[in-house]
């Protein structure tokens, strides 16, 4: 395996890491709910749900984030080597798999693995390693 340095950053990653600790930290401590993005989508998708208002926010935030960033240093150019087929199949394969598994790798891997879920440990194991076979 080779590394390319030139795209090494293991700064800007840990900082990167770091915040999502802590805004999957503070959720948990003000929200009593773990930061799973599509746990966090499906209750925007029921207009009904009591916390609408900070899923919303949150995924606002997600979008945001980039834009603000991208004021201060600049954004990587993307490369996408698929077609619009095969991106549309991609994104409802992920969807219906979330669905599946119970949530997503931001809420099994992220938050399942810190309280020790040993459901989120199978889990992420699945997803971690249906990706490395993909590669």
């Amino acid at each position: 395996m080779d590394v390319d340095w030139a795209a090494f950053t293991p700064l800007s990653s840990l900082f990167g890491g770091a915040l999502i600790g802590v805004a999957a930290t503070l959720l948990v401590f003000t929200h009593g709910r773990p930061a799973g993005i599509s746990g966090i989508l499906a209750g925007v998708m029921n207009f009904k749900t009591p916390d609408f208002g900070w899923r919303v926010s949150f995924l606002i935030g997600l979008l945001i984030a980039p834009v603000i960033y991208g004021v201060a240093f600049e954004l990587p150019k993307p490369v996408v080597d698929a077609s619009l087929i095969g991106i549309l199949l991609a994104g409802f394969l992920v969807g219906l798999g979330t669905r599946i598994g119970g949530g997503c790798t931001s809420g099994h891997g992220v938050v399942g693995l810190s309280r020790l879920s040993i459901r989120s440990l199978v889990a992420t194991t699945t997803f971690m390693g249906g990706g490395f076979v993909m590669v």
